[in-house]
């Protein structure tokens, strides 16, 4: 990565943001394998995809492997889909920041190769602040050496889909100009994202993939 641009945002002390961080880090998922689903090529939209702290399967049993069966099927375009290689375990202090330098590694070399590709952004659990760290989230300031995708490419991003977000609970949002493209989806009794006191169902998010391909396909 030595020849490519990025931005690193520093530590601040946040200590509300730091321990939702931790919570994320902490719940896992127990869900059955799926789909395999996964590509690389210039096709007109790559679905880009940071799975939960210790998420099975391939893009994720619980959110990504089921969503992007959703959208390959419902949205009018050609589609791939990337799996964002990072740890997604607690032991490892730096998960999240290697989350970040993956998916954004990865937007970068896809933009270059591919100049006509857009981006869908989908981040589960811990996987939401890494996709927070790309994009730039204020409250992810608190966690040093995050990768943040550069301004110029920000308009390739059509859509930002998070699931289970930690940072919803302490009213943590996306940076503004990713406001508009943005569905944060939160289930009732969720204990990351809601503050509820049912673990599971913070792996329960059927309900919410037709509407995000919906959201998806207005931004095509």
């Amino acid at each position: 990565m030595t020849n490519r641009k990025v931005i690193r945002i520093g530590a601040r002390h946040a200590a509300r943001a730091l321990s939702v961080v931790l919570l994320a880090m902490g719940i896992g998922t127990a869900m059955s394998p799926g789909l395999t689903a996964w590509a690389r090529s210039c096709a007109p939209l790559d679905v880009v995809i940071a799975r939960g702290t210790a998420e099975p399967g391939h893009l994720g049993a619980a959110i990504g492997d089921p969503l992007y069966a959703v959208l390959s099927a419902q949205l009018p375009v050609d589609t791939t889909a990337h799996r964002v290689e990072y740890p997604a375990d607690l032991l490892v202090p730096t998960s999240i920041s290697d989350g970040t330098r993956a998916m954004t590694g990865h937007l970068l070399a896809q933009a270059a190769a591919c100049p006509g590709q857009r981006f869908v952004l989908v981040g589960y659990s811990q996987g939401a602040l890494v996709t927070h760290g790309v994009l730039g989230s204020p409250a992810t300031t608190v966690v040093p050496g995050m990768w943040v995708l550069p301004p110029e490419l920000s308009s390739r991003v059509v859509a930002v889909l998070l699931f289970g977000d930690p940072l919803r609970l302490v009213g943590g949002t996306v940076a503004p100009w990713y406001a508009d493209r943005t569905a944060n989806y939160c289930a009732a009794g969720d204990p990351v994202c809601a503050g509820g006191v049912f673990p599971a169902a913070h792996g329960s998010y059927q309900w919410a993939f037709a509407a995000a391909a919906g959201q998806v396909n207005s931004r095509l």
